[in-house]
């Protein structure tokens, strides 16, 4: 395993030949995986990530969970997340690179694609399967987007928005059509609000009472929604956070096991091991030769 941390790629830097964006970079996977074929090992994106895959086979892992490839599946990942892929054959679909900030200037909710339930940060939640009826409309959005790429024309960039929207708000009623529906904002609200002050302050609060407080809720409220809208606690889906960032530190050889149990809080070293066995049937030293 490499001595260094796993690499973080901004759009920029996997620009393809073209003169660079810093917001949006769309390509046919075959062309995308010529142009990167480096990438294959784990790393992280600065941006939101989606594939689509149309034909191939092949695996690839989100956050340490493995997925098999299949035609019409799209994967969605937010900045941050680690992932690597194993593909055999040709692959073929779409990748698109989009930037946080790309749809600010055009949208009055800084905070609107994170509404989409595939960009939750939940690996699971960010895997789907077209039914082969929209698998053409999708493919046909991809293509309109690099049309406008490859002959730019006035409001290109806010056609580009556009398109990508409509491809959201598509996949989102093709594979969930409950989300979006106006009856059920405030069980999506309150989800998304918990999981945001999870990814704020794991290191720091981890019992549901502390979140419970920060939500206006009682402890057992939150542990029964939870229960409800995925089916896990509110303790779990804390420690599983953990969990997975405790993964991610342990990807980088040069950081001591000591020295993940301070950055992740734990009172010493021998108590994060236990906890780290607990809950991954592992203790850390084995899941990171695992990795080699």
């Amino acid at each position: 395993m490499s001595k260094a941390l796993i690499p973080t790629y901004d759009i920029c830097s996997l620009a393809m030949g073209k003169p660079a964006s810093e917001d949006l970079l769309v390509a046919r996977f075959s062309d995308y995986l010529e142009a990167h074929k480096d990438i294959r090992f784990p790393h992280r994106h600065s941006f939101y990530h989606l594939a689509f895959f149309t034909a191939g086979s092949g695996a690839h892992t989100i956050d340490f969970e493995r997925f098999q490839v299949a035609p019409g599946q799209l994967y969605f990942m937010v900045p941050g997340q680690v992932h690597s892929w194993f593909f055999t054959g040709k692959i073929e679909g779409y990748v698109m690179n989009v930037s946080a900030s790309f749809f600010n200037a055009f949208l009055q909710d800084d905070n609107y694609v994170e509404r989409f339930p595939f960009f939750s940060g939940v690996s699971a939640e960010g895997v789907v399967q077209l039914p082969r009826e929209n698998i053409p409309a999708i493919s046909e959005l991809f293509e309109s987007m690099l049309t406008e790429i490859q002959n730019p024309q006035g409001y290109g960039l806010d056609m580009l928005r556009l398109l990508t929207l409509e491809l959201f708000i598509k996949v989102s009623r093709a594979t969930n059509p409950a989300s979006g529906k106006q009856e059920l904002p405030h069980n999506y609200l309150l989800l998304r609000n918990f999981r945001k002050l999870v990814e704020q302050h794991y290191m720091q609060l981890r019992l549901p009472k502390d979140y419970a407080a920060l939500l206006y809720v009682t402890p057992n409220y939150l542990n029964s929604f939870c229960r409800h809208m995925l089916g896990k606690s509110a303790g779990e889906i804390i420690r599983d956070r953990v969990l997975l960032e405790a993964k991610r530190l342990l990807t980088n050889a040069d950081m001591s096991i000591a020295s993940i149990a301070w950055q992740l809080n734990f009172a010493d070293n021998s108590y994060f091991t236990k906890f780290f066995k607990k809950y991954t049937g592992q203790t850390p030293e084995e899941f990171r030769k695992h990795l080699a």
